[in-house]
């Protein structure tokens, strides 16, 4: 018999997926090409196993000491892949290669060099995004292109990290504002969905992926273009404190 724990998290997911349908419906989008990624940040590995019974494969964390013990208890969900999803230390990049099977946050060259290095140590690619700043937050990483004039200036960065033969860029990432009403972040999943349309013409390659949306703003992202929803207290409810 399940859980108390296992059906309210199984209960969360089916409205998470019966609104992102809903919101694909009104942007005339099919809804199985959007995914979620699970975000498990402060919550133990007993959700992640109560997420993946009812379906959900893909797992979010943004700092490496709390995924591992996380995928160490977890090594038999063969299915279950890891997404790194948080600010990158060069000096951890070997690890992160170790414990996780894409990553979000690439959000400087510096660091997808380091990331290729320990893809090619480890015998792997890694499948990655790389993360814009779209909204102009200071307290946000990732290349600064709040304004369209700017795009150009990274193109040649942006083709030297395809180059790499250890990484597979497959589009791209970014955070959106906190903000009280949701629909004020539009602009920016707009712009990032901008940014990808202009990269596909100028860049050849994969640039599927957007990466955008979090529990306050998925419906939102899925209508301006999300395929990979970031989503954590909407599923597993509010985060563990002390």
């Amino acid at each position: 018999m399940p859980s108390v724990t296992e059906v309210h998290i199984q209960a969360r997911l089916a409205e998470v997926r019966e609104r992102i349908a809903a919101a694909a419906d009104r942007a005339g989008r099919e809804a199985d090409v959007i995914r979620i990624v699970g975000i498990t940040k402060s919550h133990p590995a007993e959700f992640v196993r109560a997420a993946h019974e009812a379906g959900l494969k893909l797992i979010g964390e943004n700092r490496i000491d709390e995924a591992l013990p996380k995928r160490a208890a977890t090594d038999d969900l063969e299915d279950l892949s890891w997404h790194m999803v948080g600010h990158i230390q060069s000096r951890k990049a070997r690890t992160v290669v170790q414990v996780f099977d894409a990553v979000h946050s690439v959000d400087r060259f510096k660091i997808a060099e380091r990331l290729n290095r320990a893809a090619e140590q480890a015998g792997t690619r890694l499948p990655i995004l790389l993360e814009c700043n779209v909204s102009g937050e200071v307290s946000k990483w990732g290349w600064p292109l709040t304004e369209q004039a700017s795009w150009s200036e990274v193109t040649e960065e942006f083709a030297r990290i395809r180059e790499l033969p250890n990484l597979e860029v497959r589009g791209l990432m970014t955070m959106a504002p906190m903000v009280v009403e949701a629909e004020r972040v539009r602009p920016i999943f707009k712009k990032l969905h901008a940014l990808q349309i202009y990269l596909r013409r100028v860049i050849p390659g994969d640039w599927s992926e957007l990466s955008m949306g979090m529990t306050e703003d998925y419906e939102i992202a899925v209508e301006e273009g999300a395929t990979l929803l970031r989503i954590g207290r909407a599923i597993f409810g509010p985060r563990a404190t002390g």
